[in-house]
């Protein structure tokens, strides 16, 4: 194989492993999560399926390793803190409005997920 071949199929490979690499922020997670309880109840379609959701989002698939990361990250230090923090803002009716209404942004998320999950093989 040629030299420019050769980097091609390496950049090519490159890509394609980029595309599945999940980088995750806990705090961002833990603020995720609590928010998608609030989804789950509005929408019951969605109960069960936060790990789905937010993979989708992210374009990543909704696989063994993938969860596994979302629930290492569930256990840090981080997501623990930022959790307890946005819990305590929120039972202090402290928090930020939205910038839209929780609805929106539910049927948002849920529409994504569902795309996602529909362009799977």
């Amino acid at each position: 194989m040629t030299l420019p071949r050769l980097l091609t199929a390496a950049l090519a490979l490159a890509a394609a492993s980029a595309a599945q690499a999940l980088s995750i922020d806990a705090k961002a997670l833990a603020r995720y999560d609590l928010s998608f309880v609030k989804c789950e109840a509005l929408y019951p379609e969605m109960r069960g399926r936060r790990d789905e959701a937010y993979l989708a989002l992210w374009r990543v698939k909704a696989d063994a390793p993938s969860r596994a990361q979302l629930a290492a990250a569930r256990k840090g230090k981080a997501y623990l803190a930022e959790r307890r923090r946005v819990q305590q803002a929120g039972a202090e009716g402290t928090l930020p409005a939205a910038s839209s209404p929780i609805e929106q942004q539910c049927q948002a998320l849920w529409a994504e997920a569902q795309r996602r999950g529909k362009a799977r093989p």
